[in-house]
């Protein structure tokens, strides 16, 4: 395998919105397709804990059992987040990606006919392939399609989208949990989960093959090889996925631990109905859009690492204050804002970061084993907060898990190099 030197290029224009005017039609065309995707891929996550209150009434399921299926979920993500990112060296970002999303699309309109919760289970499972590798594709394809002075605001503002899509998911409960009982509103939710499937068409038409990919795929088939899955394991490269597989456990596991069980927590805790708790959640959700732009605009600014260091500490000093002090519910409605801001938008730096950790010919393999090992081991995180919320209350559960998630996230980060403006190269 040859070398490529790095070249690194420094970033003028460091303006949040600088980076659009600037871009060419392909980088545009990439950018709202994977923007879509984002939106549509946290709106179909975010619908299994906004229903979770009214799947454990209905089939009489306690909160452990019940957030085993949001582990399940994500451990099956794992798998399907190293298997794409595989695939999308083998045959290529664009199509890895329409086959994700038509995948996860499918198995969320399953869910709306299940009959049991293990018929959910199941299917919530066979989801999360899909949903694990659409992130592993789409991820890629932006790092490589972005030119590197744009690329950690440009893939940092898709990241946003994430928080747009829950939005849209929190706006369907209020909307059909008005209107229907909930032994339907929770079905059509899930329905609502296959819309997904209509981006594969604007894929098809619109976005291309980043070309430093394609260069790099013609260059190993040239010389009759393929990349193994393994290389991200063997020499140097094995340092980088151990620490970028840490960090990616630590920023989703301190994720998941808050935004799966915050709703359950409102309705419970702090005995607010499910239209009531809307209020509550869209604190949050703001919060977590501005965070998403402002981490794009400091993984630019200030670099990745950096992004990740503060945004870590940040994101401990509040989940203490929102789940520990004894605020009132007037207090914990503001208190959503900077919750949100601090536990999203780190993520703006990670689709950039990961990228820019690996070379070509590993990159989808090595970015979609680091983030999806840290979405399956994230993925314990729903699961023991609901297993320690039997013996504690829900609030110390969360406090506890989500700081051990952010001391590891902080810790790793620290320990990586910092990659803002690498320029990515063709090699072979």
């Amino acid at each position: 395998m040859s070398t490529t030197p790095t070249t690194i290029i420094p970033i003028e224009d460091t303006s949040l919105t600088g980076f659009y005017k600037d871009m060419s039609v392909p980088e545009k065309r990439t950018f709202w397709a994977c923007a879509t995707g984002w939106t549509l891929d946290g709106m179909d996550f975010m619908i299994y804990p906004l229903v979770i209150g009214t799947i454990i009434q209905l089939w009489k399921v306690d909160a452990g059992t019940a957030g085993l299926a949001g582990t399940v979920t994500l451990l099956a993500s794992a798998l399907g987040g190293w298997g794409a990112g595989y695939l999308a060296d083998r045959i290529g970002r664009v199509r890895t990606l329409q086959l994700t999303i038509i995948w996860f699309s499918f198995f969320s309109l399953l869910c709306a006919f299940a009959q049991n919760f293990d018929q959910l289970l199941i299917c919530r499972a066979l989801l999360g392939l899909g949903f694990g590798g659409e992130w592993a594709a789409g991820a890629v394809l932006m790092g490589e399609t972005i030119r590197a002075q744009y690329r950690g605001r440009a893939v940092g503002s898709v990241q946003s989208g994430w928080a747009v899509g829950w939005g849209l998911a929190v706006l369907a409960q209020a909307a059909l949990f008005s209107y229907l009982p909930p032994e339907q509103a929770w079905r059509w939710m899930f329905a609502i989960g296959a819309l997904p499937a209509l981006l594969v068409l604007y894929l098809r038409a619109y976005v291309k093959e980043p070309e430093v990919a394609a260069q790099t795929r013609a260059k190993v088939a040239a010389k009759g090889e393929s990349p193994s899955i393994l290389e991200i394991f063997q020499g140097p490269i094995l340092k980088v996925t151990v620490l970028a597989s840490l960090v990616s456990m630590g920023c989703q596991g301190g994720y998941y631990a808050i935004t799966f069980w915050v709703p359950r927590f409102l309705t419970t805790e702090r005995k607010l109905s499910i239209v009531s708790s809307t209020g509550y959640l869209a604190a949050l959700i703001v919060g977590s859009f501005a965070g998403y732009l402002v981490g794009a605009w400091y993984a630019d600014r200030f670099g990745r690492r950096n992004l990740f260091l503060v945004f870590s500490l940040g994101a401990i000093a509040v989940v203490a204050a929102y789940t520990q002090l004894p605020l009132s519910n007037e207090v914990l409605w503001v208190l959503g804002f900077p919750l949100g801001f601090f536990a999203s938008g780190y993520f703006s730096g990670m689709g950039a970061f990961l990228t820019e950790l690996y070379p070509t010919r590993l990159r989808g393999s090595g970015q979609g084993f680091c983030y999806n090992f840290g979405r399956g081991m994230g993925a314990l995180f729903p699961f023991l907060v609901g297993y320690l919320s039997q013996t504690t209350t829900l609030a110390n559960a969360i406090c506890i898990f989500a700081v051990i998630a952010y001391l590891v996230f902080f810790a790793a980060a620290y320990a990586l190099p910092e990659t803002r403006g690498k320029v990515l190269h063709a090699d072979a």
